[in-house]
Parts: C-alpha cells; structure tokens; sequence
C-alpha cells in the first residue's frame, strides 16, 4: 500500500478496510474505482452505492496535500462510465490562498483529464463551499448534479445553489467535460512535454475568454503530466492549467515529486495569459525551466 493511505486507511470502517485492501494494495492503485472494484466492495460490505462512496471518503483525503490548513478534505467523483476517481485538496506553501485546489475541483479534474464526459455524483465529506457550488454550475451534469454527504439527504447542486449564474446566462452550451478539440497544432519539432501539452489545450475550456491553453509538467521520476485550462462562467473560480498538472501528478505520482521542467501552450497573444503566474508557482514550487509553446489553429474548432 502506498504510504499516503497508511495513516488514513484506519479511519475506514473494518468492513470498508478488509474489502478495500486488496485494491489499494495494487502496485498501480491510481485513485480510480473501476466498476468492477465498486461491485466488489458493495457486495463484501452491504453497502449501496452511496454508503460505500461516503465510507471510502478518507482514503480519498489521503490524497490531500494541505501544509497551510491542516485540515484534509476527501471527494469521490462518480461518473455515468462506473469509475470513481478520489481527489483531495491541495494547497502550496508559500503560495496565494487562490491558487489552492478545493477537494471537488480535484475530484473532477480527475475525473476530466481521465476521459470521463459526465459526472453523476459528487461525494465529499463536508457541504461544498461558494466556489465549488459554482465550479460545479460548469459541469455537463448541470443542476442535476448529486452532492452526497455524510449524514444528509442526497440532493441535487440545484437544492445547493438556487437561481444559480451559469454558462447558460452567458450563451455558452459547450460544458466542462464535454468532449472538445479546438484544433490546434504546434510548429517545430515535437517533444512528449509539447505532445502533452497540446492535448490537454486542445480539449481546454475556456468559452469566455477563447484563451484555450494547457500546462505539461516534467518531475524527476521521468513521468510527465498535463493539465487543460477549466473557465468558469463567474471567471475567479476557474481552474489554471498548471493546478490541473500538479494535482494529477499528486494523484498519479506522489507530492514528494519535484518538477525539472514545465511547458505553457497557448497562442501567441491571448485575452488571458497563463505563463506569468504559471513560472510565478513553479519558481515558488522549485522549478526554473519553464518553456512557452506557441499553439496556432489547424482547423475552424
């Protein structure tokens, strides 16, 4: 079992432990419930869907990096493929409080970046704050979304967000997790870093500014990892590509990872421009070497 869970895995209920064991004892455990793990557990425990969501809830904390708060948030985003993916929240030292990662936004840029097109649940161990309620407003599930908490009536993000603003408001129909490709290429020789990174901008969400762009972080075990731009319709609760990176590589890898180097595609001159604050975190984050790749429209998106 990797070290993250060892001192959250007792927090689990005894049935939850001998069910989950196995599972997380794989050598390639990567924060995912496939629906065959789910069936598994619900039949050696008993457990409905959302019991079993809310038991798993601190080995989804587990993953929380959180050095200025102390304080682990677990969330469990259930997605209409059958897979959950665990997400945490993440905090940076020495960084603005607005750069952290709230549990939810973790959970669903999991799921987002694993290919997932539709959540249909989010469990979490506490009621979500202001701005995830509206970085959920984003999402394709819209106000159907479920929120699961422990001890609470299921309800919907629409019980927890009335007369919400949305994309709706802004004309925008095209939602986060939608699948998308904005056609872009790169110039040049191509490296794994760019090839990554050109992926995650082409399938970005960014329908207010059309300042699509995406991070790709190299660490020192030789991994690399990508994040894609998540606009919001209320623009501050956006996620950065490079948090999107660094929360897979959490994930994935392991928040003792350090990052050699780091790559920002985006075109040449955007109404927004992820590079400054991008090398402003890294710097703070330890890494210097941070390359700006230019990305050009190939096709009309």
């Amino acid at each position: 079992m990797h070290q993250r869970f060892t001192s959250f895995f007792p927090q689990l209920s005894a049935d939850i432990q001998a069910a989950a064991l196995p599972i997380f004892n794989r050598e390639q455990f990567n924060g995912i419930l496939a629906p065959a793990d789910i069936q598994a557990l619900k039949a050696q425990t008993g457990l409905d869907d959302d019991a079993l969501a809310i038991g798993l809830l601190p080995a989804a904390a587990a993953y929380s990096v959180a050095p200025i708060s102390q304080f682990h948030v677990g969330a469990i985003a259930r997605g209409v493929s059958g897979n959950w993916y665990l997400g945490a929240n993440v905090e940076f030292a020495g960084v603005p409080l607005g750069q952290s990662i709230h549990a939810e936004q973790c959970a669903i840029v999991h799921a987002w970046s694993c290919g997932e097109t539709r959540l249909d649940t989010i469990t979490v161990n506490y009621s979500p704050c202001g701005h995830c309620r509206q970085f959920m407003t984003e999402l394709n599930s819209q106000r159907e979304l479920k929120i699961s908490l422990p001890g609470r009536d299921v309800l919907t993000l629409g019980d927890y967000l009335v007369d919400s603003f949305g994309p709706a408001d802004l004309g925008i129909h095209t939602l986060l997790l939608d699948p998308q490709d904005h056609g872009y290429s790169i110039q040049g020789n191509n490296h794994p870093l760019a090839d990554a990174a050109l992926e995650a901008a082409n399938r970005s969400h960014a329908p207010y500014s059309l300042s699509h762009s995406a991070v790709a972080i190299l660490t020192d075990k030789g991994e690399v990892y990508a994040g894609a731009y998540a606009e919001n319709a209320a623009f501050n609760p956006s996620l950065p590509p490079l948090q999107a990176a660094v929360l897979m590589m959490y994930l994935k890898g392991s928040p003792d990872d350090r990052i050699l180097r780091a790559v920002v595609a985006e075109e040449t001159a955007p109404q927004i421009s992820q590079y400054a604050s991008t090398l402003e975190t890294l710097r703070t984050l330890g890494c210097e070497d941070v390359q700006k790749l230019v990305i050009t429209r190939r096709i009309n998106p």
